[in-house]
């Protein structure tokens, strides 16, 4: 019985566009496996932030198609005694640095084997300190996609011995009236993408976000729903409120970067 290969490996990465590393991680992928059709989900995490990288890949999963190979590279311990890990789940497979980059993957999926990437075989015969996103994990991808069962990579080990990081997140300090929480990222229009998620909110209430100096933001369905230039909270496609100014920037307007706490709370807190 012939065995149904996947065709998707999912790239995401710290490394932006504007070097060459992506394309030799795309190269080295193509070379070895060249009907894959490969998916950039980002190459814009910022830096060394491993903490917004493993958000975004909790809330891309829902998008990939079954049986995807992901690479997710954000490496700051590269070259170090970090190990490097592919796993199996019962929907696709991971393989990152195992730095916590994969920590809602842990929480989430229903995780079948997982494995250290240790064997020579599966990896460049030349390999960088510092590169391992091309001379590692997309070579251990293309086996993969190629047939290579998992557990050929490397060494079986515990997924609870991988390690795991604290995801965003937001608190409430008085029984859910208001919320605090953090920007976690600013997207391409300076839109602030916050760690308050709207499943939270009493929907029957009005909300009002609090950024930077102090300054109230109302909580609306769409941009359309302020004039232009102004700014408004909303519901972003992630499920997490986000803060934009329509036709504007944001982040700029209000001074805000990454880490910058946000608060919600309820509008009016009059009582008939």
């Amino acid at each position: 019985m012939s065995i149904e290969l996947p065709h998707v490996i999912v790239l995401m990465t710290d490394f932006g566009l504007n070097d060459i590393y992506v394309g030799q991680m795309k190269g080295v992928i193509l070379s070895l496996a060249p009907s894959v059709q490969i998916i950039d989900l980002t190459h814009a995490i910022s830096p060394q932030n491993i903490a917004q990288a493993a958000f975004f890949l909790a809330k891309s999963l829902p998008f990939f198609p079954e049986r995807s190979i992901v690479v997710s590279v954000v490496d700051p311990g590269v070259g170090s005694s970090r190990q490097a890990i592919a796993l199996e789940t019962d929907k696709h497979t991971f393989l990152a640095p195992d730095n916590g980059l994969l920590t809602a993957v842990f929480q989430t999926q229903n995780i079948k084997q997982c494995v250290t990437i240790t064997e020579e075989r599966y990896m460049l015969s030349v390999r960088s300190s510092t590169f391992h996103g091309r001379d590692i994990f997309s070579p251990a991808a293309a086996n993969l996609a190629s047939g290579v069962p998992l557990q050929e990579l490397g060494k079986t080990i515990d997924p609870a011995d991988c390690v795991k990081i604290s995801m965003p997140e937001c608190n409430t300090r008085d029984n859910g009236q208001s919320w605090d929480g953090s920007i976690i990222s600013i997207d391409h229009f300076g839109n602030l993408v916050t760690s308050l998620d709207s499943l939270l909110f009493d929907e029957r209430k009005q909300w009002v976000v609090k950024a930077g100096n102090g300054v109230k933001i109302p909580v609306v369905t769409t941009y359309s729903d302020v004039p232009a230039q102004q700014l408004l909270a909303y519901t972003g496609s992630s499920g997490m409120i986000e803060i934009a100014v329509r036709n504007g920037n944001a982040a700029s307007t209000l001074g805000l970067k990454e880490g910058d706490p946000v608060t919600v709370t309820i509008s009016c807190r009059c009582t008939l």
